[in-house]
């Protein structure tokens, strides 16, 4: 017998108010991001090494590539996180945390080679 925990709206609401009381509009703005399932992981074969590319908010909807818990390709990243130290990570990286763990990443299969020339690029 397989167990499933289900979660009530009061429990989902609390963990969303948790959510944004922590990353503040980057949790907004993560959240539409994956709301649109605007987050691939693109996974090298045969290796499985993988790397987050998601799409931007703005109107031109640029991919940044990203690992979720290290780095994000994003102006954000850079400024917000890395040089002033005021954000915890960009949403791009907290909208690739969102869609991993709730297992509805777009997965895109690529050759480990073509995983390295992406990479080669950031």
């Amino acid at each position: 017998m397989n167990f499933c925990p289900t979660v009530t709206d009061d429990q989902l609401s609390m963990w969303c108010y948790r959510l944004h009381f922590i990353y503040g509009k980057n949790f907004e703005r993560a959240t539409r991001i994956f709301d649109q399932r605007g987050v691939k992981r693109i996974s090298g074969e045969p290796s499985g090494r993988s790397i987050f590319q998601v799409v931007g908010e703005s109107r031109r909807k640029e991919e940044y590539l990203c690992f979720a818990e290290h780095y994000c390709a994003c102006y954000s990243f850079f400024y917000d996180i890395v040089n002033r130290g005021e954000e915890l990570c960009c949403k791009h990286q907290l909208a690739a945390r969102l869609a991993a763990s709730t297992g509805t990443c777009i997965d895109v299969k690529v050759s480990d080679e073509e995983l390295a020339l992406l990479l080669s690029n950031l």
